[in-house]
């Protein structure tokens, strides 16, 4: 992560055109065979802070209350990541703005973080079918299960089974929330508006999440 906040420290400075990986791997305090090591040019430098932002939204939305439904547990995940002070400064929102507008301009940068952006689509998806399959409404009561029979008692448990491939509509679901944000954030950074308020990064994808409001989560029977 050092030599990614070395390269994003001097793409906000100096621009992508002016820095080099030579001078990256410079701040980083590292030589430039080891910079090689790890990243095949000076845009993929920036990935992980890409994919660290994603990713916070991403774990948001896994570890909401599990009395919130899909839908909300992805507005309460916004809330938590997009707003300014809670884990992001806003000083450190204007270097997303920077960082979001120089891939805008950069076919190459741009490759990266729709790379990032598609790799969190897959992990929301797999994170929105957990939900689903153990999201119980605040109304309901669980009840225990019925007794282990003779065979299950005296068998060890096998441990836990492979996760079920994801359904095609919460593939779906997962890439229109991922948009949601991704838009809100690209269009967000376009502007000169503050990360706050009317105009900022959370208000304007909790607006986009809207088009999921009648998103039927359930597959019918």
């Amino acid at each position: 992560m050092e030599i990614a906040r070395a390269a994003a420290a001097l793409f906000v400075r100096r621009g992508l055109r002016a820095t080099r990986a030579e001078d990256i791997a410079q701040a980083a305090g590292i030589a430039p065979r080891t910079f090689y090591r790890y990243f095949a040019s000076k845009e993929e430098a920036v990935a992980p802070l890409y994919a660290a932002g994603a990713q916070r939204w991403t774990q948001a939305v896994r570890e909401a209350p599990a009395s919130l439904s899909v839908l909300e547990a992805l507005r309460h995940a916004v809330r938590e990541t997009l707003t300014p002070g809670f884990g992001v400064s806003a000083s450190a929102w204007e270097w997303v703005r920077t960082l979001i507008r120089l891939a805008d301009a950069s076919p190459a940068l741009r490759k990266v973080w729709a790379e990032v952006c598609q790799a969190e689509e897959g992990a929301l998806a797999e994170i929105l079918a957990h939900r689903l399959a153990t999201y119980a409404p605040r109304d309901n009561v669980s009840h225990p299960g019925p007794a282990p029979d003779a065979d299950s008692a005296s068998n060890p448990d096998p441990g836990p089974a492979a996760p079920a491939p994801v359904p095609p509509r919460l593939r779906f679901a997962a890439a229109v929330a991922g948009a949601a944000i991704r838009v809100a954030v690209e269009s967000w950074a376009a502007t000169t508006e503050p990360p706050t308020g009317a105009n900022g990064p959370a208000t304007l994808a909790l607006r986009n999440l809207d088009a999921l409001a009648h998103f039927t989560w359930e597959e019918a029977d």
